[in-house]
């Protein structure tokens, strides 16, 4: 459904727990080949419990942000125009601004601005007052052992060793985002005492239990390993988690996680104190089985997950999440189109956002949520991947060396590339037609060269050790197999490889 200029909407933010209010200023086109609708979306200063009334639409004013580091500005921006199915249309009147937008945002608004201001307000004006006087500070002080600026709103690799370290943050009055190494219990009332900080990184700290329940902090980051529970305090919505994470952790949450985000990597925890939670982040997924998501957190309403790359299992098990509005998947693999729900099994559903994806589920996917991309759901699928991808980089030996502690960046980076180039030098050599000596020359030449470009990483640092050197033989024989499946399937499986020749080859070459 597409909006007219004027239309008012409503949708209900679950940081406020009401009610807020959008409003279409003005709609255009891009300039694409493929041209798409936009709508300048002007965010209103109102919410409330319950839908507005007449009278309450008709003195609705645009909200003016002036909260931290804003200035009277306006949230209006150019979205797509598609109008989400969460949000309700309750009336129209003459656009409450008449200037062009030239901002562009990724999705309606959904009222976070307006909460932020609204929490912004409930400070003592005087601090505010202090806030926005200091802004404008550009003067270079030590803090923390720091050369920065009075100004300045982050502070990083902060090492407490002791209150008085902790004191010294004070020194920063505009400093909302505190990134700590370490721990000194001294921080606590330091956050409680500055309503400022809403962001608060927690590394290497060593404590069992934290307790930020009286603080204001609404992002919150913490290295989990070896803590035995965390009581985020009702503010905070958004709760990352690194490290190992204990399968006896508990987050001691409002209302069991309904208003939390909750970002992990690689792998669902069976976390207590989140049966409602609200937002699941997923990073570095390697192996998934989203039914385990689906059993430990039935009341989703957004679930984000991005591979490794990676592949799932059990992606029909999302038609059980019956608030579910928004999902999206990138870099994920193991499944096909037809596993995937129909519309009509995620009536909640208003945002599907899908990259990388085998090419065959995307192709079935689009094919069935055409027709309700027109009306309720936010469609975007993007990056189809044939089986060559797959094999290139979700098959790719060498994926798993990045982040190796031993191994540089540079190195895992290489290694990946060259199996890229060895796969499509096998498929090169799988064509040929001038077999027998021809082709044992070419493989060997091929062995060769595979074997040398690992000495010359490994020629200064030697940092290729057992487990190394295994996986880059087995490598190898992989490739090999590739060669003679490829070789059967052209109908030249006459010619037979001489395996142990090449691990010779292999063996006399390496310097690792």
């Amino acid at each position: 459904m597409f909006p007219s200029i004027g239309d008012i909407y409503c949708v209900y933010d679950k940081l406020m727990q009401q009610y807020t209010a959008c409003q279409i200023t003005a709609l255009k086109e891009t300039e694409d080949k493929k041209p798409r609708q936009l709508a300048a979306i002007l965010q209103l200063n109102w919410s409330g419990d319950q839908l507005p009334t007449k009278t309450e639409l008709d003195v609705m004013k645009p909200l003016i942000c002036n909260y931290y580091f804003w200035n009277g500005t306006l949230e209006h921006n150019y979205v797509q125009a598609e109008v989400p199915a969460s949000y309700i249309f309750v009336g129209n009147r003459p656009p409450l601004i008449t200037e062009e937008s030239r901002s562009y945002s990724a999705g309606w608004p959904a009222g976070e601005s307006l909460y932020r201001q609204r929490q912004w307000e409930l400070i003592d004006v005087r601090r505010r007052a202090l806030f926005k006087q200091a802004a404008n500070d550009h003067s270079e002080i030590i803090a923390c052992g720091i050369k920065t600026r009075r100004n300045t709103s982050t502070i990083r690799n902060f090492f407490p060793t002791s209150a008085d370290d902790v004191a010294e943050l004070k020194a920063l009055p505009c400093l909302t985002h505190i990134e700590m190494n370490g721990y000194h219990e001294a921080i606590i009332p330091f956050l409680k005492e500055n309503p400022f900080v809403y962001e608060l990184h927690a590394q290497n700290h060593g404590q069992r239990i934290l307790n930020f329940s009286q603080t204001q902090l609404t992002r919150l980051v913490v290295d989990a390993s070896g803590v035995e529970k965390i009581i985020p305090g009702d503010k905070i919505n958004f709760l990352s988690l690194t490290g190992e994470i204990s399968p006896n952790l508990l987050i001691d949450a409002n209302a069991e996680g309904k208003r939390l985000t909750l970002s992990i990597a690689e792998t669902v925890p069976a976390i207590r104190g989140l049966s409602r939670l609200s937002s699941l982040q997923l990073h570095k997924v390697k192996e998934l089985d989203i039914e385990s998501v689906v059993q430990a957190y039935p009341e989703l309403s957004e679930l984000r997950l991005w591979g490794n790359p990676g592949t799932v299992s059990g992606i029909q098990s999302i038609q059980h999440l019956k608030s579910l509005q928004m999902f999206s998947t990138n870099d994920l693999f193991g499944f096909d189109g037809e596993q995937f729900p129909d519309p009509e099994m995620l009536p909640e559903l208003h945002t599907l956002w899908m990259s990388s994806l085998p090419a065959d589920a995307s192709k079935s996917i689009k094919a069935r949520y055409r027709k309700v991309a027109e009306t309720r759901i936010d469609l975007d699928i993007t990056q189809p991947r044939k089986p060559e991808w797959l094999a290139e980089n979700l098959n790719n030996p060498f994926r798993d060396w990045d982040g190796r502690e031993q191994i540089k960046a540079v190195h895992a980076k290489k290694a990946a590339q060259l199996y890229k180039q060895s796969l499509k030098r096998i498929r090169e050599l799988s064509q040929r037609n001038d077999y027998e000596d021809t082709l044992s020359d070419q493989l060997i030449s091929f062995t060769q060269e595979y074997t040398q470009t690992f000495n010359q990483m490994d020629a200064k640092s030697q940092w290729i050790e057992t487990i190394e050197r295994e996986e880059i033989a087995g490598a190898l024989e992989g490739l090999i197999d590739q060669l003679e499946e490829q070789l059967e399937i052209n109908q030249s499986g006459s010619f037979k490889i001489n395996r142990e020749h090449l691990y010779e080859v292999f063996d006399q070459t390496r310097d690792f």
